[in-house]
């Protein structure tokens, strides 16, 4: 078995352990490989091991790669932040948006989706933390936001992702998470059939899924530390 074959099932036991202490099932909780940097050999690795969907924050990257693996039926999300002028190719080859912060974005994307695809699973990214170099609406603008996406034509809104500031301790880890869950919670009280929480990674899956993620984006604990030179 490969490295990376032996890396997913460490990470699916990682994620059945933490559902089972949460009380939920682990298979409410879906593995997105984030890929971004990483090489086909390494996706084609990971895919023969039995992992159908990858994330991918870099546009042109995302897309030469969505291309050379056409013939086989993975699942492609685009997690990174968008800008309007790049909204074209993601609407046109990503299966999934994960960081729509604002409505121009929302909008590009439906205009721009091919009408022989299906609808574009997009979520909403919330700021939990208030970072200012973060991407993300501001949690007092969700409901708003995701209201005016609900309504768009080409677009399926699945719910809400977010990047919280990384720290080590696991109930200031839960926080944000629990942030995040408490705003599902009140657009879905209010009408809107979200279904998707989108946070966690390697280092903070544990607490992501302890309140209530359905996707946790995990790069590192599956290929390994990234190299950006």
């Amino acid at each position: 078995m490969s490295a990376i074959a032996d890396n997913l099932q460490a990470v699916a036991a990682r994620i059945a352990r933490a559902a089972e202490l949460a009380g939920r099932s682990p298979d409410t909780v879906r593995l997105l490989a984030v890929s971004k940097t990483w090489p086909l050999v390494s996706i084609f690795e990971a895919a023969d091991a039995g992992q159908g969907c990858f994330g991918e924050n870099y546009v042109q990257e995302g897309i030469d790669k969505i291309a050379a693996s056409a013939g086989r039926k993975l699942e492609w999300h685009f997690i990174g932040p968008l800008q309007s002028n790049k909204t074209r190719p993601v609407a046109e080859n990503f299966d999934w948006v994960h960081s729509i912060d604002r409505l121009k974005v929302a909008e590009r994307l439906s205009a721009q989706r091919p009408a022989y695809l299906p609808p574009l699973h997009v979520c909403v990214q919330i700021n939990v933390s208030g970072e200012a170099s973060k991407s993300g609406c501001a949690p007092d603008e969700a409901a708003t936001l995701c209201r005016a996406v609900a309504a768009l034509p080409g677009l399926r809104l699945r719910g809400l992702m977010a990047i919280p500031e990384p720290v080590d301790d696991e109930a200031a880890q839960r926080a944000p998470f629990r942030r995040l869950r408490e705003i599902y919670d009140d657009i879905r009280a209010g009408g809107l059939p979200l279904d998707t929480l989108s946070m966690g990674m390697s280092h903070d899956l544990e607490a992501a899924i302890a309140e209530g993620a359905t996707i946790v984006r995990v790069g590192t604990a599956i290929f390994g530390e990234r190299n950006y030179a």
